[in-house]
């Protein structure tokens, strides 16, 4: 793990989420499953269905962390993609019926930036060596 930044990435990441996912359901009890407002993690707004959401994310990060270069790599393309989508999105989503996430400007702020670090890693780092055969 120490000389991949993809697998270290995913591992970090992962845990964090996965923290981040179990710490949201002490600040929801009562809060509606798809509810529109959340309620509050330090900034962030969480709802039950978006702490279930990142534990998914973060179990999802970790155990590809935990199991090999290729794999972090997919998933971190993967969900930085996805968290990249729910980025933009959100900022229209914000204050609407269709925010069944509970997003709030500081939840798109980190999952943009979440977006551009697993991107940024997943792109440009553990680059697969090519070996040309000279005949």
């Amino acid at each position: 793990m120490r000389t991949s930044p993809n697998r270290l990435i995913a591992t970090i990441f992962g845990a964090v989420y996965l923290l981040v996912g179990v710490l949201g359901f002490f600040v929801t009890s009562g809060t509606g499953f798809f509810a529109t407002e959340g309620a509050n993690l330090i900034i962030f707004a969480v709802n039950p269905l978006h702490n279930v959401i990142h534990l998914a994310i973060g179990a999802a990060l970790l155990y590809a962390g935990m199991n090999g270069v290729t794999l972090s790599k997919s998933v971190n393309t993967a969900v930085g993609g996805v968290y990249l989508l729910v980025g933009i999105l959100g900022l229209f989503l914000v204050g609407t019926s269709l925010n069944i996430i509970a997003l709030n400007g500081a939840d798109n702020v980190l999952h943009l930036a979440s977006a551009v670090v697993l991107l940024g890693v997943a792109l440009s780092q553990d680059k697969a060596v090519v070996v040309s055969a000279r005949a």
